[in-house]
């Protein structure tokens, strides 16, 4: 009864401070959740109507782009009309989608329309969208190379990882051979390994995903050790009055329990094997999209290089966000816990 009454009144003063809100802060409301259309158009007059410098020319492809961003903004709020909850991720976010609207329009008066950042070190971004679309086979190659690379090796150093972590923090004869390890090689940077592992192994492709293995595996394995070693005691007290066997507790038990940090690792680990991946394709390996990067700078194809570079972003954030997405699947069940 007295959690029903506090909810009671916390519905209540919420209600009040919604009659609280005036006309007037409900129109500056609205303005504020239409800003980053504001600003999109006004980059959009900018970069159509402002002349270019001497001979900079650009092929209109960004203005198009630019254009369906303004739109789909458009769109959404003319339907945030209708649903408060779309209003109300618009309002939040559009502090950041404005600001991000200006910093390309400064960015396009520094490079295209005035030249303050010099050519070819600063292309301006419609030359650098037509180098991806010009060179898109080649970087569609280095992508795919970069992710088998990538997913190969973060696969390894996640297996080794949860093995030995998990191991470690149910056994105290494994943690005594692991711990060893963990404290010798957490402590230093895989890249250090780089020259010696580049001679040792019998591929480039198979010595970078050894390197981005062991990044990986290091915080994959302590976060996996940390999350058994904490488990409550009385986990595994409950299962063995079940009647549970060793192999059940383990696997129905600790690694369910220990997964919200084991995640933490992952996440990390993904991390880790990102900077792994572009350390090794710049050094070593002879695909991918940092072999791309150092090969165009060579030739001092800027707009190609910064193209590549935009592409590393976007991928490493859909990985990021697979990661996210898998992370809230395995986890559903804490939603139901702390209801």
């Amino acid at each position: 009864m007295a959690e029903l009454a506090v909810s009671l009144k916390e519905l209540t003063l919420l209600e009040q401070d919604r009659k609280k809100i005036t006309p007037m802060q409900k129109v500056l409301s609205r303005i504020i959740a239409a800003l980053p259309v504001i600003a999109g158009v006004l980059h959009l007059i900018e970069y159509l109507f402002v002349p270019n410098k001497g001979t900079n020319s650009c092929t209109y492809v960004y203005a198009y782009i630019v254009g369906l961003g303004v739109l789909a903004w458009g769109v959404l709020y003319i339907i945030s009309f209708f649903r408060n909850d779309l209003y109300e991720i618009l309002k939040y976010k559009s502090a950041l989608y404005t600001v991000l609207f200006i910093l390309l329009m400064l960015y396009d008066i520094a490079t295209l329309k005035t030249g303050i950042l010099i050519m070819p070190y600063f292309p301006w971004l419609d030359k650098i969208i037509g180098s991806i679309i010009a060179d898109r086979e080649k970087l569609l190659d280095s992508a795919i190379n970069s992710l088998k690379l990538l997913f190969t090796g973060y696969a390894g150093g996640v297996l080794a990882g949860l093995i030995c972590g998990i191991g470690a923090g149910w056994s105290k004869k494994v943690r005594y051979w692991v711990n060893p390890f963990v404290r010798i090689l957490g402590a230093i940077p895989t890249t250090t390994y780089m020259p010696i592992i580049m001679i040792l192994a019998t591929s480039l492709f198979g010595g970078s995903a050894f390197l981005i293995g062991l990044g990986v595996w290091f915080p994959v394995t302590v976060s996996s050790l940390t999350g058994v070693s904490n488990i409550n005691t009385h986990y595994y007290e409950v299962a063995e009055t079940l009647g549970t066997s060793k192999a059940g507790i383990l696997f129905r038990v600790v690694v369910p329990a220990a997964m919200p940090t084991v995640f933490g690792g992952l996440t990390q680990g993904m991390s880790v094997a990102c900077i792994t991946l572009m350390a090794a394709e710049m050094m070593g390996v002879e695909s991918g999209l940092g072999w791309y990067i150092n090969w165009q700078k060579g030739w001092a194809e800027f707009g190609k290089m910064y193209g590549a570079i935009i592409i590393i972003c976007f991928i490493f954030v859909m990985v990021n966000s697979l990661l996210n997405v898998i992370k809230r699947y395995v986890l559903r069940w804490q939603k139901g816990a702390n209801a």
